[in-house]
């Protein structure tokens, strides 16, 4: 059964939501296999796969490309399709039509922006051409330069409440659920309790909603040198297991041991 937006939405209170963040066609099918709730193909594509430093160099053409093959999987997953930087911080006329890429020629779902109330307009304007938006607040990685970096938002009581206000505003403006990242879990539950869309969790504790992780983190598809984030756990170690059957094909090739008639 294919999930949709209302089916998203009325899984709140009622089962915890599975999103992982993907960009391929293989992926995508694992995850539809796996009956994960939802497909994110996150502007993470910047680092996780075309392997720049941060998620800001990453194009609106460059993320269609990749939500065009997890939608040719036919997957039974929600896919969600992320704005990239600089897609939706322009004018509603350019935002929407660069939201439409994603819809039609990409065939995703929905459509994932980040901020709160200074992104209102941009919610509204996407809301009113029917294009279901997913929040995203906390740790908003596009906003790392006025940031100053990767850090937990809402430690104070003054940006607590701002998160807070924002939530409430998301949900006003027509959001069908919202991304809680780099929040305190005291904070990410107080807004998941107050809310009536679902909150999807990254690093903001085990009270919202659902969670959210990279399929490459899940699987453990990183270099021995790279550091995981702390709200990230490996259930499989694929880079060293890639390597090793690398190393396998290359030593069999050297030997003449590859190809044998079986394979001929």
């Amino acid at each position: 059964m294919k999930k949709t937006v209302p089916y998203i939405v009325n899984l709140k209170n009622n089962e915890n939501i599975s999103m992982v963040t993907a960009y391929d066609y293989p992926s995508a099918k694992a995850a539809s296999e796996a009956d994960i709730d939802v497909i994110l193909i996150g502007d993470s594509l910047a680092q996780v796969v075309l392997g720049h430093e941060d998620t800001l160099s990453v194009t609106v053409e460059e993320i269609l490309h990749h939500v065009k093959a997890v939608s040719n999987a036919k997957p039974n997953s929600l896919v969600v399709a992320d704005m990239p930087y600089m897609s939706y911080h322009i004018g509603v006329e350019d935002t929407l039509r660069n939201a439409a890429k994603f819809i039609q020629i990409g065939k995703a779902d929905a459509v994932k922006v980040e901020g709160g109330s200074k992104r209102k307009a941009t919610i509204e304007a996407l809301v009113n051409a029917e294009i279901p938006v997913m929040g995203h607040l906390g740790l908003t990685p596009q906003s790392k330069n006025m940031m100053g970096g990767y850090k937990v938002q809402g430690k104070t009581l003054e940006l607590a409440k701002k998160l807070f206000e924002d939530a409430l505003l998301l949900q006003e403006l027509g959001c069908f659920s919202m991304v809680l990242e780099g929040v305190p879990s005291i904070v990410a539950e107080s807004i998941s309790e107050a809310i009536t869309i679902p909150t999807i969790g990254i690093g903001a504790g085990k009270f919202t909603d659902g969670q959210v992780l990279v399929l490459h983190d899940i699987l453990g598809m990183k270099s021995k040198e790279y550091v995981d984030a702390k709200f990230v756990k490996r259930y499989s170690k694929q880079y060293e297991d890639t390597v090793e059957a690398l190393k396998n094909y290359k030593s069999e090739i050297q030997n003449n041991e590859f190809p044998t008639e079986d394979h001929s």
